[in-house]
């Protein structure tokens, strides 16, 4: 097969994990920059021009599209999909994911457990906001945000309001979300590929850090998920329409609950906590779905 995997960066691990396995199964792999592609659209059908020439006969795509290139790097998968390629992560579902409200309104309508949410439209009356979401404490999220960042812990209502009101007079976009006490810190990142879980670790936060992640000092060990929270990570991918994605949980009294869905996850978080080789998984799914 031929084998595209959309990169900014041919130095990431992800991106060198990802080739490095497409070509150890015997397949003909390229690392194409999206933001470089010229995407043509004329009455005799759909092309992509990169660098000095066209990009033709690809069997697969796998997309490594980052939150600040969503519109344009979706616009080069969708490309890809009007030229008949399998994409590994379709664009539907990179859209999806990347708009966290819709994408917690997806799950929600599936019935899978969430930490309860609320979203105004820079709603005055921030008091009812706060209590709407189970009361302080409560976790705000600019909807923009990644890797931690836009997400704050307001510890009671004073500093609730306080901080709901900067974000309104800022005209920022903030979810404010149920705070899981019993969590303590840490999430889990369920790794999914074609309906499976293939690698599931548990992220704890640093001393006095809430948020689990580790690009903040996070810590992460292997975890074997419950039947319930395999299910849950499975129906969340399924739901959001992705074939690979991270699903990120907390573990509350209540059973798992999503927090995210992400389309891009980062496989060296995952394997190195792990030691599972998600890249070949990952190849494994396309060579099912791809027929020579």
């Amino acid at each position: 097969m031929k084998i595209a995997i959309l990169s900014r960066n041919q130095n990431l691990y992800s991106t060198r994990r990802l080739y490095e396995s497409a070509i150890d199964h015997g397949h003909e792999a390229h690392i194409i920059d999206h933001l470089k592609c010229n995407i043509e659209i004329e009455q005799k059908g759909p092309a992509l021009y990169y660098g000095e020439e066209y990009l033709t006969g690809f069997d697969a795509v796998i997309p490594r599209i980052g939150a600040s290139v969503t519109f344009f790097g979706t616009a080069v998968v969708r490309q890809f999909e009007m030229m008949n390629v399998f994409t590994a992560v379709n664009s539907r579902g990179i859209i999806h994911s990347r708009d966290k409200l819709r994408c917690l309104q997806v799950l929600s309508k599936e019935g899978i457990g969430l930490p309860k949410t609320v979203f105004t439209n820079y709603s005055k009356n921030v008091k009812h906001v706060v209590e709407s979401a189970g009361g302080a404490p409560v976790v705000l999220k600019l909807l923009e945000g990644t890797q931690g960042l836009g997400v704050v812990l307001a510890d009671n209502m004073n500093a609730a309001q306080s901080v709901l009101e900067a974000f309104n007079g800022l005209k920022a976009r903030v979810i404010v979300q149920e705070f899981i006490r019993e969590a303590k810190g840490a999430d889990i990142r369920a790794f999914v590929v074609d309906g499976e879980v293939v690698g599931a670790m548990k992220r704890q936060g640093k001393p006095g850090e809430f948020r689990s992640n580790l690009h903040r000092g996070g810590s992460s060990q292997v975890i074997e998920l419950t039947v319930e929270e395999k299910y849950t990570a499975i129906l969340a991918a399924k739901a959001v329409g992705l074939g690979i994605a991270g699903v990120d949980m907390l573990q509350s009294e209540r059973g798992p609950l999503v927090l995210e869905v992400n389309s891009s996850p980062g496989l060296a978080g995952i394997e190195k906590t792990t030691q599972e080789d998600i890249a070949g998984k990952i190849i494994k799914y396309i060579e099912r779905n791809v027929n020579r």
